[in-house]
């Protein structure tokens, strides 16, 4: 069974992603988590815990604090440690081509989403 990260700042689009894979296999695994620091802290300690670690993190880009770029340069450093290849999507409300070509420099981003993200794309991951 899939597990799934959401780590976003707005409560809203939580929400609109619970709702959305509601009758999903991803629904039944789903941690949604405002801070990306406590999900890259988890990681650090589980990451030799294939079975504890989730399969796709969704990481928005722009936060208060402590945002989707520091999760990302964070997350670069700890990922070949990890005994689990896990898919980063960058979802994020930004069109800016200068944030999908940035996106593009990490080798485990998987792919780049501009909100609003819809059913197909959860879809996709679940069927793959």
């Amino acid at each position: 069974m899939n597990k799934l990260v959401l780590i976003d700042d707005e409560p809203v689009f939580h929400k609109i992603v619970q709702m959305t894979i509601k009758n999903t296999e991803l629904s039944k695994k789903a941690t949604y988590c405002f801070d990306g620091e406590v999900i890259l802290d988890y990681l650090e300690e589980k990451k030799q815990e294939s079975q504890s670690l989730p399969d796709y993190i969704f990481v928005d880009l722009y936060m208060p604090m402590f945002d989707g770029w520091d999760f990302l340069n964070r997350f670069q450093e700890l990922y070949k440690s990890l005994q689990k290849n896990i898919k980063i999507y960058v979802v994020t409300s930004s069109v800016n081509p200068a944030d999908i070509n940035r996106s593009k420099l990490y080798p485990f981003v998987t792919t780049f989403i501009s909100k609003p993200i819809m059913k197909d794309v959860f879809d996709d991951i679940t069927y793959a």
